[in-house]
């Protein structure tokens, strides 16, 4: 089982760049069923798309792959044509937050946004304008969601990533990829693994996914990556004290972090006092999740709280 993209999800890219192209042709390499893109400057074309299949996604598929990827002028026209489902948006800043509305006006149910850099201020007219809508949004400014063996939607190296049976959720790139490697190394393997990103306006947040993989029958336990900056991880410990029925483990970053300073994400920073580090490890504690005290040991962490 997974959350949110399985083998028979459709994907369509927004904005076909260079970063587009790139990581469009790794997610085809995965086995992902890419169906369209949107561009405004190249609709009515095509874009083909060819090289050696990454084994480590779908078993048994051919060695080489040859994909011929229709190019629309919208969202709306690629949905009618390809029955595409779910969205990753590469759209540059300034039109990032108009690409995630036109998805969601066009009924796609996922929109995964890749894009760091877009301002606050749009994303909090965007996160008002889904409010009333089914469209779920992943990011921006996230790795993206991947379904080992399944579906890749972002710029996660796949090779890492192998079936089995954690749920991984984080707020930063590239400790969700230390997580996963951890975990396909003790023979854990992962469910699904989701970026959230670390923007302070976001989508999907920590209790969304939490929900998820607790209502997933095949996810045992879950790794939850969190840092500094905000209240996230202190409203996740709250669901996970009342809700959560499976065993967590967690790793905040950022405990060496000066107040005043931002670390890396825009929402990694610590103002007023709120959002150490200490006060989200505490929080976690409390709630019975097992924290691990650095990075390296997330997956002993994983496995303590599992009961090995």
């Amino acid at each position: 089982m997974s959350v949110l993209i399985d083998k028979d999800t459709r994907v369509l890219v927004q904005g076909l760049g260079r970063t587009g192209t790139f990581h469009t042709d790794k997610a085809i390499a995965y086995g992902t069923q890419m169906v369209a893109a949107v561009h405004p400057t190249k609709k009515d074309t095509t874009e083909v798309f060819t090289g050696e299949t990454d084994h480590s996604g779908v078993p048994g598929r051919d060695d080489t792959y040859e994909v011929e990827l229709p190019i629309f002028g919208s969202v709306a026209d690629a949905v009618a044509a390809t029955g595409a489902d779910a969205s990753v948006v590469y759209v540059p800043p300034p039109f990032a937050a108009d690409a995630i509305m036109e998805a969601a006006d066009a009924g796609i149910e996922l929109v995964v946004c890749i894009t760091e850099g877009i301002p606050v201020a749009d994303m909090v007219v965007v996160k008002r304008y889904l409010q009333d809508r089914p469209t779920r949004l992943v990011g921006p400014n996230c790795p993206g969601v991947i379904t080992p063996a399944q579906c890749k939607i972002g710029i996660m190296p796949g090779y890492i990533h192998t079936p089995g049976r954690i749920g991984v959720v984080s707020r930063s790139g590239t400790l969700t990829y230390e997580a996963v490697h951890q975990l396909t190394q003790i023979g854990l393997g992962q469910t699904t693994a989701i970026g959230i990103g670390g923007d302070p306006v976001n989508g999907t947040n920590f209790v969304d996914a939490l929900r998820l993989f607790n209502d997933d029958p095949e996810t045992e336990g879950v790794i939850m990556i969190g840092e500094i900056g905000g209240t996230a991880e202190e409203e996740a410990a709250a669901c996970i004290a009342e809700h959560m029925t499976k065993p967590v483990a967690g790793f905040i970053a950022g405990t060496t972090a000066p107040p005043g300073k931002r670390m890396g994400h825009a929402g990694a920073i610590i103002s007023g006092g709120k959002g150490t580090a200490e006060a989200k490890i505490a929080a976690l504690r409390e709630a019975g999740v097992v924290v691990a005290p650095t990075p390296t040991d997330m997956g002993t962490a994983m496995m303590e709280a599992l009961g090995g």
